[in-house]
């Protein structure tokens, strides 16, 4: 998570707002930023929130 904050609530928000914004899926978002998939993903589990690719956002 090179250019994303490291806070999981803000980097929630960052996400959530790019997605909605930006990126159509949260794959796309990966490729284009060089971020892990994986990393984001168990990041954001650790606070209880999980990809809802259906809504493009996490919940």
């Amino acid at each position: 998570m090179a250019g994303l904050p490291r806070d999981p609530m803000i980097l929630y928000s960052v996400l959530n707002t790019k997605l909605r914004d930006f990126y159509p899926s949260l794959d796309a978002l990966c490729d284009d930023l060089d971020e892990d998939k994986q990393a984001l993903l168990d990041a954001l589990a650790a606070v209880g929130f999980r990809y809802d690719p259906e809504r493009n956002q996490f919940v």
